[in-house]
């Protein structure tokens, strides 16, 4: 899709239409807006299992990707284990680069802004102690996040700061990791 935002032209894959259509409808049926994602894993051997995500309810019914996609989580060697796939807090930041890159190219594509490339590097210091209880003291999550942007467009460092800032403000994992959330586990 091409947009044209006065004398610039972008065609960075997002069909920024849609989404405004998507949003306007939305705002005057709100209970269509009210998702429910899922996702579903079952323990292979040791600390390695298997993740899918397959469906989803959305827009007031079950709605299905159109494959099924399942993830590999294990750990590395030098905790002992075999290294089938990455660790489940690495996932965390793989989601929070996935979600930022994503708002990236529909920002630049609703401005007119040509991206030519667009690399996220997330890096989360994590202190181990605290999940293996050594230190109680220790946290079990991430201290710090870090997310820096290498990103080639056609603007100015100005403007690609402030694709990055709005992609920040509307992006869901950035909020869940930022804001308190609600986690409940309960056993069937």
């Amino acid at each position: 899709m091409t947009v044209t935002d006065g004398s610039r032209t972008a065609d960075n894959g997002v069909d920024v239409e849609a989404l405004l259509g998507a949003r306007e409808v939305l705002k005057t049926a709100p209970e269509a807006a009210q998702f429910t994602w899922r996702a579903s894993s079952t323990w292979t051997h040791g600390v390695h299992s298997t993740s899918s995500i397959e469906n989803y309810f959305g827009l007031g019914e079950e709605q299905h990707h159109k494959k099924k996609t399942t993830f590999d989580i294990d750990h590395p060697e030098v905790f002992a284990a075999p290294d089938n796939g990455i660790t489940p807090i690495e996932f965390l930041l793989v989601g929070l680069a996935g979600c930022l890159t994503a708002g990236v190219a529909s920002v630049a594509q609703n401005r007119g802004i040509q991206l030519n490339s667009v690399e996220a590097t997330v890096e989360g210091e994590h202190d181990i102690r605290g999940i293996l209880g050594a230190d109680p003291d220790v946290r079990n999550g991430f201290n710090d996040i870090k997310v820096t942007f290498h990103i080639d467009a056609d603007a100015s460092k100005q403007e690609i700061e402030a694709l990055v800032a709005q992609s920040q403000k509307r992006s869901a994992v950035f909020d869940a990791l930022t804001n308190p959330t609600n986690v409940s586990v309960e056993v069937a």
